[in-house]
This record gives structure tokens, C-alpha cells and sequence, in this order.
């Protein structure tokens, strides 16, 4: 049986443990080694999940199994002020993917985020990552690109896409 938690500061570790478990494999076909270096840097230091949590109010929810966290999830609600919630990251450790667990995290999020009347998910995939499909196959559709300049010269090419609640 699958298990969903709300993080807290003591999993951050974990998170980024998760992360770097996590990214070669999914992001190492499309996006050079210093880039996911960078972006690992960036999003997943110990005090950059911490803002995310104190001051961005993102909530992380961990995937755990009988011996083991299988991946993560994060949202915010009301998203830019909004009645709509922003999936921020969603990764599950390759060895767990394909087995229901991601379906879970959304199904989770897009519940919770009905309880606080918001009407829509929405998130950010690179518009290589063979993600798309999956999220296609949970209600999503695309809804508009956005490239966005991360810095150190690397952009992240994103397809926004939206699922109705």
C-alpha cells in the first residue's frame, strides 16, 4: 500500500535525495549534464526547499511505501492568486514509475485542491519529457509554451498544461 505525507523540513533531505535519483534519468536525453547539475543546484539545495516551504508555501507530499519514499510531489494553491493549484514538481524514482504511484500524487493534489475551491491543476513540462503523455492520459491538455531563462545561460522549454477539476 501506497502512503501519502505532507513534508516537513526534516524530509528535505529526502526530497533531494529523490532529486538527484531522479533527473539523470529523466532529464539526461534532453538536457546537458551542466544543466541538470545547475538546476539541481538551484531547486533542490537544502535552503531553496526550505523557501519553497516557508516563504513560496509550496507543500510537499511524499510517496512511501512499506520500506521506502518512491517520489514526491509539490503544489500551491490558488496559484498567482487564482482559484487554480500549480503543480510544481511531481518525480518518482525510475524503479517506481508506471505503477499508479503519480496518478496517486495527482489525484491527491487535484482533491485537495477541490476542498479549497480551485477549479484547475496546472503545471510545467519540458516539452521533450516523455511525461507529456502521462499527463495527457490523466486530463491534462496543453494550454499554452513558455520558455523561461533560469540563468547561466540555460532556458527550460516548457509546455503549461491544464486539467479542469
Amino acid at each position: 500500500m501506497i502512503e501519502l505525507i505532507t513534508a516537513t523540513e526534516a524530509h528535505l533531505p529526502e526530497i533531494k535525495r529523490i532529486a538527484y535519483e531522479t533527473w539523470p534519468a529523466t532529464f539526461g536525453a534532453i538536457l546537458s549534464e551542466k544543466q541538470i547539475a545547475y538546476m539541481l543546484d538551484w531547486m533542490y539545495s537544502i535552503p531553496s526547499l526550505t523557501s519553497q516551504i516557508t516563504e513560496k508555501k509550496h507543500v510537499f507530499l511524499l510517496a512511501k511505501d512499506s520500506e521506502q519514499f518512491l517520489g514526491y510531489a509539490s503544489y500551491e494553491l490558488n496559484y498567482t492568486g487564482v482559484p487554480k493549484t500549480k503543480i510544481h514538481k511531481i518525480y518518482l524514482l525510475p524503479a517506481s514509475q508506471g505503477k499508479g504511484v503519480g496518478a496517486l500524487l495527482i489525484n491527491r493534489i487535484g482533491e485537495i485542491a477541490a476542498e479549497n475551491e480551485n477549479n484547475a491543476l496546472l503545471l510545467n513540462v519540458n516539452r521533450y519529457n516523455k511525461a507529456v503523455g502521462f499527463y495527457e492520459k490523466m486530463g491534462f491538455s496543453v494550454v499554452g509554451n513558455e520558455d523561461i531563462d533560469i540563468g547561466d545561460g540555460f532556458l527550460m522549454e516548457d509546455f503549461i498544461m491544464e486539467k479542469p477539476l
